[in-house]
């Protein structure tokens, strides 16, 4: 019983496409959202080390006298204390 249902919404949803897919307008706007979507995934892929070479030097060599960073990066530090005490003496 359940195959048959199955099978009526994978027919539905195909009839739903090829209609939807038989006017040009839309075909162009779903060639276009695809191509879009395409070109994104490709760029970030395809991204070149010295995009990300500011990141690393950053990660690398933390600067001292950025507070902002120092704060997140001694909250991040105290998580997992803060989790186990909270974990321990509920």
């Amino acid at each position: 019983m359940m195959v048959l249902g199955r099978n009526a919404l994978l027919l539905g949803v195909g009839v739903a496409g090829v209609s939807f897919l038989s006017n040009k307008t839309n075909r162009v706007k779903v060639k276009g959202i695809w191509s879009n979507a395409k070109d994104k995934t490709l760029s970030f892929w395809n991204r070149k080390a010295s995009e990300l070479d500011p990141v690393i030097e950053k990660a690398g060599h933390p600067d001292p006298y950025d507070h902002e960073d120092n704060k997140m990066v001694d909250e991040g530090a105290m998580y997992g204390v803060h989790y186990y005490n909270n974990a321990k003496h509920g």
